[in-house]
């Protein structure tokens, strides 16, 4: 069964024989190792193509040159080699252990002389398996194949010195947790919060890297459980740890930790919209108050949006999704309004300030609604639905995406005979407000608009 299985995606990519051949053909030993091996057995897709082999950097690039490979030597410094081929990077790594400084995750590379040292120093088990495409053979020293079987996640060595030495190492194991739905052991997760407190000596990127992958696996909520529980969330986001609130036996409102986790398995794969629904309810706990006996949580979409701003900055995403996800997080709460009826004017200021995110907030609506009392649930979904037919509507006729004012600012300066300035920017935002509220409005509605703001002045 596994032979079949290489054989398949080997045959796929024919490189990958090919590669191996060169560096058997100069007498060397030549593995494929970690990702590429795993997702194989598992019979996912993945171009994460990682070589080990006894020849050291010189005779790989030796070897590489003779056949006129392009290859870059960014990781030199650590043995490896990466090479281009068409549209795939490999990355071929002399057999090596590594030694840890106990304040920095770089290790100090040290040159073995076979395969399995190589393999102890991996992270997991079943990132421990070596695979040779000519002789389809497989070396399993630490029985991986059998945890990738049973759904595991272990280390090839004692759990709490892996985490010690390299703490990213926690991290990627909630982010495989969450991607193949893996469990672990007691031992594990002991280790994890033993060793919780190192996750301060990485760097902000790498831990934001591991984050969001971890959010686009097949069940974030397992991930997230582990990180939450064990206490790795202590050093990258601690205000998760707040949805955790305390049981109210006067004032019940639903668990908010526990919805969050629903919400986030439920919303689509993409990250701005797992980052949005991890963070749409955060600020719940700091915005609780009591009225006439009734819990409520007043503005917390506001407040969200501020945390989540900060949150995010400090993990160094980019802007632009950092912008993306405030929006969302910000808006998430407005269409509930809709049932109390909504103008054609307040339709318009939706898909506005929505703006490319309406899609994505219309689904993150949808994925928050997780009551389990039917009839409310479909009471929900009847006047989202009754929403997005009018959002479509009043999109269609007026055309919404192309929304401006009748009159340009060049039209504005001209007839009322002003020149550039700040009364002009003023003037033309208050035409787009007017264009919003009023819909379509002739050229001279519009001007006499921009007069009364010039009189005023």
């Amino acid at each position: 069964m596994v032979s079949k299985t290489f054989k398949k995606r080997i045959d796929e990519n024919k490189f990958l024989f090919d590669i191996c051949k060169k560096f058997n053909d100069a007498g060397k030993e030549f593995w494929m190792v970690g990702g590429a091996v795993r997702d194989f057995l598992l019979e996912e897709d993945t171009d994460d193509f990682d070589f080990t082999t006894n020849a050291n950097t010189e005779e790989i690039l030796k070897i590489l040159s003779e056949d006129g490979y392009r290859t870059t030597e960014v990781g030199r410094e650590f043995g490896t080699i990466a090479v281009h081929i068409e549209d795939q990077t490999l990355h071929i790594t002399t057999y090596r252990k590594d030694e840890y400084d106990k304040d920095s995750r770089k290790p100090e590379v040290i040159k073995v002389s076979n395969l399995h040292e190589d393999l102890l120093r991996r992270d997991f088990t079943i990132n421990s398996i070596a695979y040779d495409p000519l002789k389809d053979s497989i070396e399993d020293p630490f029985r991986g194949i059998k945890d990738l079987s049973l759904g595991e996640l272990k280390t090839p060595r004692d759990p709490a010195l892996a985490f010690s030495e390299d703490p990213l190492r926690m991290l990627r194991a909630c982010r495989f947790i969450s991607r193949y739905e893996f469990s672990i052991d007691s031992k594990l997760f002991k280790a994890i919060e033993q060793e919780s407190e190192r996750l301060e000596i990485v760097s902000a990127e790498r831990v934001r890297d591991e984050l969001s992958k971890m959010l686009l696996g097949r069940k974030p909520s397992l991930g997230l459980r582990v990180f939450v529980e064990s206490g790795l969330s202590n050093y990258v986001i601690p205000e998760i740890n707040e949805l955790k609130m305390e049981k109210d036996p006067d004032h019940q409102h639903k668990d908010i930790y526990e919805h969050t986790l629903v919400v986030i398995d439920t919303v689509s794969p993409e990250l701005p919209l797992r980052l949005a629904a991890l963070f749409h309810d955060i600020a719940k706990p700091r915005t609780k108050g009591i009225d006439g006996g009734k819990v409520h949580f007043r503005h917390h979409e506001v407040v969200g949006g501020k945390m989540t701003r900060k949150i995010m900055e400090k993990l160094r995403y980019d802007k632009a999704l950092i912008k993306k996800v405030v929006r969302l997080v910000e808006l998430h709460l407005r269409p509930h309004t809709f049932k109390m009826g909504w103008t054609d004017s307040a339709v318009r200021r939706y898909i506005v300030d929505a703006a490319e995110e309406i899609q994505e907030l219309n689904e993150l609506v949808r994925s928050d609604v997780t009551t389990k009392n039917i009839k409310k649930r479909e009471e929900i979904y009847g006047y989202l639905d009754n929403l997005q037919e009018r959002i479509e509507e009043v999109s269609e006729k007026e055309e919404i995406k192309k929304m401006r004012p009748p009159i340009s600012g060049d039209e504005v300066m001209k007839d009322l005979a002003i020149d550039p300035g700040p009364l002009v920017g003023k003037i033309m935002k208050a035409l787009y407000e007017q264009r919003i509220n009023e819909g379509l409005v002739s050229k001279e509605e519009a001007l006499c608009l921009a007069r009364e703001i010039k009189d005023k002045e």
